[in-house]
């Protein structure tokens, strides 16, 4: 497994293009209800913004891209609301994973799987397997994600790892067992749809992320939209805990030129 350095151990390197971009894709009902739609129909128009954004990431050279997608908190909706997702769910997995293998996309999903029905559970570890030689793009799925649940998953799993263990546990001996241990912290985190909260998504992982809120809805979230928030990353500076002085006396090694792809 590739290490990633962690924000808060070591000072991770920033490049003009973010590595890892992760999205709470927010907007969707309100949508819908602008449009005197039903909320479903605000779900099933972000699908096509998930399939966008892909393009994007590729486009744009981004290695990384993870979508909060179901919360371990969202069954709390209406049940023909979340039955409607699920099903939903299914569809966007049959219909979407060829064209993810295709473009040499790797799909993971994370979360707590066993609640869902066993079809959507097969689907999910088929699509996975489908798509495991990919690497030009990690896209992470969260369903039934919690950070808290993460974190406490990982400390259960951490300490099954060595029950005769005594002394102190680390940070590096917790890193792991995290469910997104494969991929490096993000770089930018973006939410969509006005609110300006994280909802318990990747609480260990956005320790140091750039943190974007945009007004836009999940469903109108195009290219244009996601290049401002790239423009936007690409003016913050990346500290660590350092000064700015410190950044400018290190400049050549610690960031790089802008991405002549991106139009800021």
């Amino acid at each position: 497994m590739a290490f990633f350095a962690s924000s808060t151990r070591d000072v991770p390197p920033t490049t003009a293009v973010p590595r890892h971009v992760a999205i709470i894709m927010d907007g969707n009902g309100r949508w819908a209800k602008k449009r005197l739609l039903p909320r479903f129909a605000g779900h099933h128009r972000g699908v096509e913004t998930v399939r966008a954004t892909v393009k994007t990431c590729l486009e744009r050279g981004i290695g990384f891209l993870t979508l909060f997608a179901f919360s371990s908190e969202n069954w709390r909706r209406p049940q023909e609301e979340v039955s409607l997702l699920m099903q939903l769910f299914v569809r966007a997995l049959k219909q979407e994973v060829s064209k993810l293998a295709r473009n040499g996309v790797r799909l993971r999903v994370v979360g707590d799987l066993s609640r869902f029905e066993p079809e959507l559970q097969a689907l999910i570890r088929a699509s996975e397997r489908r798509t495991a030689d990919n690497s030009r793009l990690i896209l992470t799925v969260a369903a039934n994600y919690g950070g808290r649940w993460d974190i406490i998953q990982a400390i259960n799993r951490m300490l099954s790892s060595d029950p005769q263990r005594s002394g102190e546990w680390s940070e590096s001996d917790l890193a792991p067992h995290l469910a997104m241990s494969y991929a490096p912290e993000p770089d930018l985190f973006i939410r969509t749809g006005g609110e300006q909260r994280i909802s318990n998504f990747l609480l260990w992982q956005l320790a140091y992320s750039e943190l974007y809120f945009t007004d836009v809805l999940w469903p109108e979230f195009d290219a244009a939209a996601f290049d401002g928030a790239l423009a936007w990353y690409q003016h913050r500076e990346r500290r660590f805990g350092r000064t700015s002085e410190q950044l400018l006396d290190n400049l050549p090694d610690t960031a790089s030129a802008k991405d002549p792809r991106i139009d800021a």
